[in-house]
């Protein structure tokens, strides 16, 4: 890999003068700034963007915290965050903290170390002092915060409307998973579903999950079925888990949706490649990840925004694995 002093040595000038070329400071005459340009090119030359920031003192490094890459979710947001900032000349850190406490610190550390000049996050705890004490705008996506902006969908409306849509379309004895205690957004669809069952009168059981993983997901189904076999609605709390109950179904010759119906949360890219198709919440990740990245970028070059807190709304998507429901009228 080519060096700043090889650009130099090839076109016969100072390492300064190779620095001002590419950093655009200072004169440097046409003829000279010809002849670095042809050394860059030819040599294959990338100036390491680290060292640049901390010469311009002016970053253009952003730090993406996610906590889990494995779950399809996570890279829509992060694909819609990676193409806002590419589109505004910002390039990206990314770090995988597997929702451990520890390893988001590490990371959090990292970005600091390169010199970044704001983080995105979809961190488990977004009040904690981890985030509260940088000295570098914040944004939080898919999450709630009460200290910096946030980018989230809204969650318990979701929950509301899997619900409706399960009772409708004629499920009696509902089974709801609940997502991880300490994951915001799986809570708030939880609690929206158990307000629509409660008020109307149906019967409801609930397995806890301890996070989004499909080996887990896996053990969650056998459980489900384990204890209520009888269940002909699920709720899942997302659509890793729903993929996981389908699974178990088929396994135990149960028909989706005649003898049990469900429902995920997310729409991920499998969802509509499943057989059945997984019927769905959806949630517009890719532009919550361009809309967190429009917040920051605001951040670092202006000091503030006006919205700091943007709630997307979802939607339901019908596919095959509700039965269909006849509209009168």
């Amino acid at each position: 890999m080519a060096t700043i002093r090889d650009v130099a040595k090839l076109a016969c000038v100072s390492v300064a003068t190779v620095s001002r070329v590419i950093n655009k400071t200072g004169y440097v005459h046409a003829d000279t700034r010809h002849k670095v340009e042809a050394a860059v090119k030819q040599l294959n030359y990338t100036p390491n963007e680290v060292a640049r920031s901390l010469y311009k003192r002016k970053s253009r490094l952003i730090g993406l915290l996610l906590p889990d890459i494995t779950n399809p979710y996570f890279p829509q947001l992060a694909r819609g965050v990676e193409d806002e900032m590419q589109k505004n000349d910002f390039r990206i850190i990314f770090g995988n903290s597997d929702e451990n406490h520890r390893k988001e610190q590490e990371y959090i550390q990292t970005f600091i170390q390169n010199n970044v000049v704001g983080v995105i996050s979809s961190t488990n705890d977004p009040n904690s002092d981890t985030y509260s004490k940088l000295k570098i705008p914040v944004v939080f996506l898919d999450r709630t915060s009460t200290d910096s902006p946030s980018v989230y969908s809204d969650g318990r409306e979701g929950g509301r409307i899997a619900a409706r849509e399960m009772i409708s379309r004629g499920s009696k004895r509902i089974t709801v998973m609940q997502g991880p205690v300490h994951i915001r957004p799986a809570q708030d669809r939880f609690q929206g579903a158990l307000e629509v069952l409660e008020e109307n009168k149906i019967s409801y059981n609930v397995i806890q999950t301890t996070s989004f993983s499909f080996a887990e997901a896996e053990l969650w189904a056998k459980e489900l079925f384990d204890k209520h076999l009888d269940t002909d609605g699920i709720i899942a709390s997302n659509d890793i888990v729903a993929t996981a109950v389908l699974h178990e179904a088929h396994r135990l010759g149960r028909r989706v949706p005649d003898d049990v119906q469900i429902i995920g949360f997310d729409d991920i890219p499998l969802s509509a490649l499943l057989s059945p198709s997984l019927s769905t919440i959806h949630q517009p990740a890719y532009e919550m990840g361009r809309q967190a990245a429009g917040l920051l970028i605001k951040l670092i070059q202006e000091g503030f925004v006006e919205h700091r807190n943007i709630q997307f709304p979802v939607h339901f998507i019908e596919r095959d694995t509700t039965r269909k429901v006849e509209h009168h009228g």
